[in-house]
């Protein structure tokens, strides 16, 4: 981006094997698609700006995975990425492969609320994963991408931390959640689609009033955009790996980052299920990613919930 070297239709037309009119017709597509390319007779033409977007074009240059993102599938908008994601794993996609879209208009939240994202400045997307993991194991890699999206979020400027189960929090605030989904009979997993959507450049305008004091996004909180491309990047190399420290010494190294990152352990907590409501301190997450809750003196296995943090009661 901004590079000062002119390249010459001649010189584009060999490495590309076509005609200069070809070339031009290319130039002209990718202006329309909103890159600069500043062309001058008898020097060629100069890529001077990338737009914001998410598509191939942008995202595999930045890249250095193995397996995740190297398919790429983008969509202008889309209702759900993980419904997409999932139908294109029931055909056959492999591990890895990843939906993603400029817009999200149906997206689900947990406990099936609404995950809206506007045109152009989050990230919502979804990873297909083939582990060879037992199912009981699945509910780990909520965690270990929770792991993997608090450390990209920290790297890019804000200071992340993870709310159990599966949002992550800028100053106490939500700024990402993710959402797993799972495809598997008793012995093993076919697949898992691991949903991740990520407040980047939303503005507090753009969030629906009963929502303005939960949320925040990455600009709001570091009072600068965020290049999309690259944290999509940073986050897909993160997770792959994260996913290969999780195969190869299991979930021993997720827990101690996720208690490092955690925004409620030792906190006073009120967590509600659709059985019942418990209040207690947050004192663990055990060796299969479960909240241990300390309630009126003893531990509380609780394997889902939503939790939220209260004053601690007086003595």
């Amino acid at each position: 981006e901004g590079g000062s070297d002119f390249i010459s239709g001649a010189t584009l037309s060999d490495k590309l094997g076509l005609s200069r009119t070809a070339v031009w017709k290319y130039v002209e597509t990718l202006r329309k698609l909103g890159y600069t390319i500043e062309a001058q007779p008898a020097r060629g033409y100069r890529l001077l700006q990338v737009p914001d977007r998410l598509t191939p074009l942008e995202v595999s240059p930045l890249l250095s995975t193995r397996d995740l993102g190297r398919t790429l599938h983008h969509f202008e908008a889309l209702p759900s990425t993980n419904v997409q994601a999932f139908e294109l794993a029931q055909e056959g996609a492999l591990h890895g492969e990843v939906v993603i879209t400029e817009s999200q208009t149906a997206g689900k939240g947990r406990r099936g609320r609404a995950w809206v994202s506007p045109a152009g400045k989050n990230l919502a997307m979804s990873v297909i994963l083939r582990p060879e993991i037992p199912p009981t194991r699945a509910p780990e890699l909520t965690l270990v991408a929770a792991v993997a999206l608090a450390e990209t979020l920290k790297e890019a400027g804000a200071n992340a931390q993870i709310k159990w189960p599966n949002d992550v929090q800028l100053d106490g605030l939500k700024v990402a959640g993710i959402l797993t989904e799972l495809s598997a009979d008793t012995e093993r997993v076919h697949f898992i689609v691991l949903g991740i959507g990520v407040n980047l450049n939303t503005e507090v305008s753009d969030f629906p009033p009963e929502v303005r004091e939960l949320a925040t996004s990455v600009a709001i909180a570091r009072q600068q955009q965020v290049p999309r491309a690259l944290f999509t990047a940073a986050l897909l190399t993160k997770i792959e790996q994260w996913l290969d420290t999780w195969q190869e010494e299991g979930f021993a190294p997720v827990r101690k980052a996720w208690k490092s990152l955690s925004s409620i352990l030792g906190k006073d907590v009120l967590v509600r299920s659709d059985a019942k409501e418990l209040r207690g301190v947050a004192e663990d997450i055990d060796e299969s990613g479960a909240l241990l809750l300390r309630v009126d003196g003893r531990l509380e296995r609780v394997l889902a919930g939503d939790v939220e943090q209260v004053r601690p009661r007086k003595s």
